[in-house]
């Protein structure tokens, strides 16, 4: 049975209290969010698109795109790509990005849990490292079959825990409230997919792989942490429990807190 609202789709101008808080962050922080940020790096990208069988010319949306780096690498091979997000700014710093690159690419502000676009617009719809700032995860996947064509595809990269990880998954959350209000949640993959196949998409692949981090200063820097959060964070780190040490590989290099993200990528089909 689906748990899509078939009334989903319909534009507000009202955002939930989660979705401001996504707004204003990533609005004030978006010169963070550019050139020299570790998202510039598409590696994981490119391995999950080899994966997926895009035609040339193919309809791209990149959900929460930030400052475009994984709509343009898109862009860049020759398909005809969307970038949205909730903040304006951060749609800015994409149209300046693409604009370096002589990248043709379309511009849309809006929500991850309401799309403005027609049923089945667009082959692959796509969002990286943004899920777990969304209010509704559930209605962002309804959202997102309901605009895929029939066989298109999902790709969704965020950061997870293992389904087993619970205290590790807590304390994840704990650390990342603290460093980034805006954060809401990590999902787990089994979580994930269990959205999917509930609206409708076939999972094809939900892998973990561990990804280093910069180090801690950087993210409190990015993220413009307040420096009461930033304390107790580093409280956090210090009495993180054995099963958050272990799995996030918890340590120092050059005096320096440095930690291994979980990130998964999910790759789902039509």
């Amino acid at each position: 049975m689906s748990i899509c609202d078939p009334t989903a789709g319909r534009t507000s101008e009202t955002l939930d209290e989660i979705q401001r808080a996504a707004q204003t962050q990533f609005s004030k922080q978006s010169h963070r969010y550019s050139q020299g940020h570790i998202l510039e790096n598409v590696e994981d990208v490119q391995a999950a698109i080899e994966t997926i069988d895009l035609v040339p010319d193919s309809r791209v949306l990149d959900v929460a795109t930030g400052a475009g780096h994984t709509g343009l690498h898109l862009a860049s091979l020759g398909h005809n790509v969307t970038l949205a997000d909730i903040s304006a700014l951060m749609l800015e710093r994409a149209a300046e990005a693409a604009a370096r690159r002589n990248l043709n690419v379309q511009t849309r502000l809006h929500t991850a849990e309401e799309f403005p676009y027609a049923d089945t617009s667009f082959d692959l719809v796509m969002c990286r490292v943004a899920a777990h700032h969304f209010s509704s995860p559930e209605n962002f996947i309804c959202e997102t079959t309901r605009v895929l064509k029939p066989a298109g595809h999902f790709l969704l990269i965020d950061g997870s825990v293992a389904d087993d990880q619970l205290e590790a998954e807590a304390w994840l959350h704990a650390v990342e409230k603290y460093r980034d209000p805006s954060h809401h949640r990590f999902l787990t993959p089994h979580a994930w997919s269990q959205l999917c196949a509930a609206s409708g998409l076939k999972v094809k692949q939900a892998s973990l792989k561990p990804f280093k981090q910069p180090d801690l200063n950087w993210y409190f820097e990015t993220a413009a942490t307040t420096q009461e959060n930033r304390e107790r964070v580093l409280a956090l780190v210090a009495n993180a429990p054995p099963s958050a040490r272990e799995l996030f590989c918890l340590g120092t290099e050059d005096r320096k807190i440095v930690w291994w993200w979980q990130r998964l990528t999910l790759i789902a089909v039509k």
